[in-house]
């Protein structure tokens, strides 16, 4: 399936604002991509693909990572929208026919981060965060400066940004996003 196909596939099966968010990643990780050398095809198909798994209910997300075989963390079980990253890159593989590793990793990894990211990763994770489409977050003028100047700092950026959001509501830190925020912090140094 070509990217063409891909996006008129997941137009159908997204609500028009959640397929605006994902056209949004495609073009930003795209533009990344362009500057930092990464395969711009694969960026754009990751950006694309990112979300592809976002409106499986909850429930249905945990069974049908467990029909999979799927590692579902505690903190996952607790928050189930968390699945939605590991849930869409497998339907990128099995209702898109994505096959590249890279590509799946990377959609895998959008939400919670991890240690030692590729830049195909980090990419997809910022290009989720920053795109045009979202809402001016805290600091975003900043970190969409960042992102075309460091991936790594703006990385971490993101990552305190979102612990921080996290702990003021009373939301639980996935454990892997914190082993993401002192992998980076550490290397910083």
């Amino acid at each position: 399936m070509n990217r063409i196909e891909m996006t008129n596939k997941l137009k159908e099966k997204l609500p028009a604002k959640r397929f605006e968010h994902c056209i949004g990643v495609e073009y930003t990780a795209g533009t990344l991509a362009f500057i930092y050398g990464v395969d711009l095809e694969k960026a754009m198909v990751a950006g694309l693909l990112h979300d592809c798994a976002k409106y499986v209910p909850n429930d249905k997300k945990i069974q049908k990572c467990e029909k999979r075989n799927i590692y579902i963390s505690e903190v996952e079980y607790q928050n189930p929208d968390l699945l939605h990253a590991k849930l869409s890159a497998v339907y990128a593989k099995e209702k898109y026919g994505v096959i590249d590793d890279e590509i799946l990793n990377a959609i895998a990894s959008h939400t919670t981060g991890k240690p030692n990211m590729t830049t195909l990763e980090k990419i997809i994770y910022i290009a989720d965060f920053i795109e045009p489409n979202r809402d001016l977050l805290p600091e975003m003028d900043v970190i969409r400066q960042e992102a075309y100047t460091d991936l790594d700092i703006c990385l971490l950026h993101i990552l305190r940004n979102c612990m921080n959001h996290l702990c003021k509501r009373g939301a639980i830190v996935d454990p892997l996003t914190m082993e993401t925020y002192e992998f980076y912090n550490k290397n910083k140094e």
